[in-house]
């Protein structure tokens, strides 16, 4: 379980950023793992994820997650009649108090949102693919017309696959330099045809660029950290068939 420096600070706040471990996994699933979409037995999901309501001490039909397909796509809860669980998307902002709101993740970025002003929470769910197409730009959009002052907005980008460990072939360098030429520094050639790619700091630049100042990193790359993490990149190199999610998770009181 790893925590906010800056969200601890605010008594209404309950988030975490959870590692696969405490969990009824058995397997490559081992053992904390939250996605139900994964192949994992839905009883050992379901145990997981009840796990995680009480770690948060909310209700576990108020812990919600999206259907997620790396999008750009921003869900906006108003009231507790628009909750839905599992819709497609990944982003979640709210003013719903005791509603838990998480992202899965594997390898991409989970980032917790908390403006104080207007009290407003959110998440995102931000793979390369969802940074790219605007995820992160369509959920600070979506703030500002909540509260145009987000001078306060905080942001915590958690742990993620490293630049180190995240390597990639030449049409996925192009693409970003065929976007905007500016992008060539989230690369660093390693050969001929291989890059290494920073995921996390393409991320918090598009956090810079849409004006939030206040931003927190958790630096733990999730494919080296075996033990902590269930990781996407690393299942594709041992061969496994599939891969659990961690959970990242938000609530205001």
């Amino acid at each position: 379980m790893f925590f906010s420096k800056k969200l601890k600070k605010f008594k209404n706040i309950k988030h975490c950023f959870f590692s696969r471990k405490n969990g009824s996994s058995k397997g490559i699933y081992k053992s904390l793992n939250c996605g139900l979409s994964s192949h994992d037995k839905k009883t050992h999901i379901v145990k997981n994820i009840n796990y995680v309501s009480r770690k948060l001490g909310c209700q576990k039909k108020y812990l919600i997650t999206l259907k997620q397909v790396h999008s750009n796509k921003v869900l906006y809860f108003k009231n507790f009649n628009s909750i839905k669980n599992k819709s497609c998307g990944d982003a979640i902002i709210t003013k719903v108090k005791n509603v838990a709101i998480g992202v899965l993740t594997a390898d991409c970025v989970p980032i917790l949102l908390y403006e104080p002003q207007k009290k407003i929470i959110g998440c995102i769910h931000s793979g390369w693919k969802g940074a790219f197409n605007g995820v992160i730009k369509n959920t600070i959009i979506k703030f500002k017309t909540l509260n145009p002052n987000i001078s306060e907005l905080t942001a915590v980008v958690g742990p993620c696959i490293g630049k180190k460990s995240y390597k990639v072939k030449t049409d996925f360098y192009k693409r970003f330099i065929k976007k905007n030429s500016n992008n060539k520094i989230y690369f660093k050639k390693i050969n001929k045809d291989i890059y290494n790619f920073d995921l996390r700091y393409f991320v918090n630049q598009e956090l810079s660029k849409m004006g939030v100042k206040n931003i927190e990193n958790i630096k733990l790359d999730t494919f080296k950290e075996n033990n902590l993490f269930y990781s996407y990149r690393r299942s594709l190199i041992n061969g496994d068939k599939d891969y659990g999610r961690s959970i990242s998770v938000i609530l205001m009181t």
